[in-house]
């Protein structure tokens, strides 16, 4: 017993020594204390209340902040919007007369929902000039905590499209009462108040990162010590500004309850039953989105700017950048065409689609450059039904791409459509290889196309920054897509060992992708780390308020290296 004890305590011994090796102090100290640490190898907590907890991601070496188990987001049932709550939450407290802007700028899409959701709870059609629609609108500015989420679901509204199931509970306060929101966002903002003052972190609502770390999460629009939140906690309800001004005090101790937050030890049952009788009240995003307009500027001036899965339906780019674009994939699914934007273009899935002929008859001159194709069973099975077929397609070397490239060219004057070419542009070679969906199936041919593509374009230049750019991720080591995602395929991973070999070789710098839809409140970009080498990946999917990414906040450091 007792050798087994000192083996124990060995492995215990070694694994502190680790992670003082590899985690940063502060952390390392905050680890020791918790005494579940020792049976937890991977997510180590570093700071906990009643209802949430602070824990660091050994393998990761990322911090996130989650809520405990008894703790309930929301009584309504799939309610997606917890993360855009938070992070109004964070600015509410930084910025609380941006975030009434945010919503005054937003007051025609704020009375649309408000009345439609009147409708939905009481069956009576209401205009957005009628009293009950004003009254509601009203109640949202005089209660801090709904103004908060509404917030929230706008910028969800903004990036995701049209809300449309269980809108009463999301937009009436009389109803928003029963669904425990407000509760949560009261210990959300306790806890965070209280983290901040104890470690020396940044918290935006969505991530959480070290200050003292090279990391883009912004110093104003993040929660830390430094913050002034005076102003915000005057507007806050006394019992909301009790409980955050103890979080200050006493910063190192669980914070008071404020307000009635949903715990399923108490209403377990009951929510179980909502969630079995629920009835969402939802209609095709397409059709909810007829009632509201567009509040955002649709230009941007970003010099090199990143957008993909645009899927425009009213035959035009719904964004204007009059510099160098780089457009990852699906961006039209109405026949668009541009004389203006430049820059570069990759071939996505519902390019394949959007470029046919809009006739029916096959045997029409439009058709002509596509016959070679109809002896082709996934050709046929293609045109009658793209959803069904999609994981039919060839690889990205096959000759129906370049007729794909070719109209893409017409349509696009000013871009240049990499089909598996390269392009410089301002020292940066730029690769577009043509994976328009994620191969899985085929994992080994599609990786032998990626491969033997890259050595045909990289040849002998080993010292140009190259940046790849593809519809679909290349593989998993270099996509934005969350393990946690429904979408997420762990058999997608890179297992050819001679394009590991290659990126040793070659100075790639990074890759950009589309194809998954991440909304951008997820993240935009990340650092990997992919043969030996630290790489970036970006997805930056068109929104209302994300009209493309930035690509030279991540250049201007690689163009300072080169020179």
């Amino acid at each position: 017993m007792l050798m087994k004890l000192n083996k124990k305590e060995l492995t215990i011994r070694k694994e502190l020594t680790a992670l003082a090796e590899t985690v940063p102090k502060v952390l390392t100290e905050r680890i020791e204390q918790y005494p579940e640490n020792k049976r937890r190898p991977v997510n180590k907590t570093i700071f906990k209340n009643d209802y949430f907890q602070l824990t660091y991601n050994t393998k990761k070496a990322s911090l996130a902040i989650a809520s405990k188990g008894d703790l309930v987001y929301s009584a309504i049932p799939y309610d997606t919007a917890r993360n855009y709550i938070q992070r109004a939450a964070i600015q509410y407290l930084l910025h609380p007369e941006d975030i009434r802007r945010y919503i005054e700028l937003h007051q025609t899409t704020l009375e649309k929902y408000l009345m439609l959701s009147i409708f939905q709870l009481t069956g009576s059609r209401v205009d957005e000039n009628s009293f009950e629609v004003k009254q509601a609108y009203q109640a949202v500015l005089q209660n801090p905590l709904l103004e908060i989420q509404i917030a929230g679901r706008l910028m969800q509204h903004d990036e995701t499209g049209a809300l449309s199931a269980n809108l009463a509970g999301k937009f009436l306060f009389s109803e928003n009462k029963k669904t425990g929101i407000a509760g949560y966002i009261s210990e959300y903002l306790n806890f965070a108040v209280s983290l901040a003052n104890s470690l020396p972190l940044m918290i935006d609502g969505n991530d959480v990162k070290l200050l003292d770390t090279q990391v883009p999460l912004s110093i104003d629009n993040s929660l830390s010590i430094h913050s002034d939140i005076e102003p915000a906690l005057t507007r806050l309800p006394e019992e909301v500004q009790s409980g955050i001004k103890n979080a200050l005090v006493v910063a190192d101790e669980a914070v008071v309850v404020n307000t009635e937050p949903l715990l399923r030890s108490k209403h377990g049952e009951e929510l179980s039953r909502v969630r079995e009788n629920y009835v969402a009240h939802s209609v095709p995003p397409d059709e909810a989105e007829k009632y509201f307009k567009n509040v955002h500027s649709t230009e941007n001036r970003h010099l090199i700017n990143v957008v993909s899965d645009v899927h425009a339906k009213d035959g035009k780019l719904p964004f204007i950048n009059r510099h160098f674009n780089i457009l990852a994939g699906d961006i039209s699914d109405s026949h668009i065409s541009d004389d203006e934007v430049a820059g570069l273009y990759v071939i996505g899935g519902h390019e394949l689609v959007d470029v046919l002929p809009g006739i029916l008859d096959r045997s029409a001159e439009p058709w002509d450059q596509w016959q070679p194709f109809f002896n082709y069973e996934w050709f046929e099975k293609w045109l009658k039904d793209p959803d069904d077929a999609w994981y039919l397609l060839p690889t990205g070397d096959h000759p129906f791409y370049e007729v794909v490239k070719k109209e893409l060219e017409e349509r696009f004057p000013q871009m240049a459509v990499l089909n598996n070419n390269s392009l410089l542009h301002e020292n940066i070679r730029y690769i577009g290889l043509t994976i328009p969906v994620a191969l899985v199936r085929r994992k080994k041919a599609q990786q032998r196309f990626i491969l033997e593509s890259l050595e045909r374009l990289l040849g002998e230049d080993t010292t140009t920054p190259t940046v790849i750019v593809s519809h679909a991720p290349l593989f998993n080591e270099l996509s934005l897509l969350p393990e946690t995602s429904e979408a997420y395929n762990q058999e997608y991973i890179c297992e050819e060992p001679e394009i590991e070999k290659l990126f040793e070789r070659y100075n790639i710098i990074g890759a950009i992708h589309g194809h998954h839809h991440i909304p951008a409140s997820s993240r935009r970009f990340k650092k990997v780390q992919f043969a030996g080498k630290k790489l970036f990946v970006v997805c930056s999917i068109y929104s209302k308020v994300n009209t493309g990414f930035e690509l030279m906040s991540l250049l201007t450091g690689i163009n300072q290296m080169q020179s």
